[in-house]
């Protein structure tokens, strides 16, 4: 990172994502819940929140009734952040199936012009709109074959649709193809490795409520700061979180450090020192401008996610106009 103020009041207030208490994490953290088969995305959302007795609970990223796999649940106000994990790219396990005989080499040079950008058209049966789309294929793998049987590994854009690729792929083959099972392996930088079942989410429920031990609870809670890892980033002084927190802009003179290469208007999650999320706002200017800059806003904040008091108030209204936030230097 950039290192804009190397004098900044160290950090010691707040407290780091992974200090946090179970209590704090189910008002704000993200389980990779493993859906299985059957119940459609909003029915296992609203499970895990009546087992977890949760406030808020959403999304991130419809799966089909009969898909399996991650499904992100955020939790408490980490549901205003779902349109992040939205919005990343995906990973899906894909079992195709061949309508015709087909040589292993030509399956396997067909599958491999799929890669880069595509077009598609979502199918019949989507709750999109059907209209021509461009999607990227990052990686398309074969896995294995079994007489007409292909099963694939596909890495994604958000929005690309298994079906219509298998469809898509059997055209070119000439013989046809249709898939038969799909399972989604990861979803931005959350992966099955960490993905858990409805049933252990309850029982871990009623160990930590029950019991008193609530490891295994804490285990399948992620903070919400997981779902802003994509993100380019700025780390706030203290002497400014607060004014954040308040919806104040984030003028120059408030930021520690911050990513390299960011550009004007691009989105941007304001940390503090600690790893922990103040808010997301729009770049007002290049990260190139911000080190050049001494004063000006640097960051229009547009969610806030800490509350206020967390870090102590040190920052003023100007005596001369009252809308201005003036920050010690």
């Amino acid at each position: 990172m950039l290192l804009k103020d190397p004098d900044a009041v160290p950090d010691k207030w707040g407290k780091r994502p992974s200090d946090r208490t179970l209590g704090e994490l189910l008002a704000g953290g993200v389980i990779i819940l493993d859906k299985p088969p059957g119940p459609t995305s909003h029915q296992a959302t609203a499970w895990v929140k009546n087992a977890l007795c949760a406030e808020k609970a959403g999304h991130g990223g419809t799966l089909d009734p009969y898909v399996s796999g991650v499904l992100p649940v955020t939790l408490g106000k980490a549901v205003r952040l779902t349109d992040i994990v939205l919005s990343s790219d995906k990973e899906y396990i894909c079992l195709m199936a061949l309508h015709g005989d087909c040589s292993r080499d030509r399956i396997t040079e067909v599958v491999s012009r799929f890669r880069g950008k595509i077009y598609q058209v979502p199918p019949s049966r989507s709750s999109v709109k059907r209209q021509l789309r461009i999607r990227t294929i990052r990686e398309s793998e074969i896995l294995d074959i079994s007489g007409r049987k292909v099963l694939m590994r596909i890495s994604c854009d958000a929005g690309t649709y298994a079906r219509t690729l298998c469809t898509d792929i059997g055209d070119v083959l000439g013989c046809g193809a249709s898939m038969l099972q799909l399972r989604r392996s990861r979803s931005g930088r959350m992966d099955e490795s960490r993905a858990c079942t409805l049933q252990d989410i309850r029982d871990a429920y009623v160990f930590w409520q029950q019991y008193g031990r609530g490891e295994w609870l804490r285990s399948m809670i992620l903070p919400m700061e997981v779902l802003v890892q994509p993100l380019p980033k700025i780390i706030v002084k203290a002497t400014a979180v607060d004014a954040v927190c308040h919806g104040a802009d984030l003028n120059v003179c408030g930021i520690h450090m911050l990513d390299e290469g960011i550009r004007k208007n691009a989105l941007v999650a304001m940390m503090t020192a600690r790893g922990e999320l103040i808010a997301l706002g729009k770049m007002s200017m290049s990260s190139e401008k911000i080190m050049a800059s001494s004063k000006g806003t640097a960051v229009s904040t547009e969610r806030v996610f800490m509350d206020p008091g967390h870090y102590p108030r040190m920052w003023k209204y100007s005596t001369d106009l009252e809308e201005e936030i003036v920050f010690p230097e």
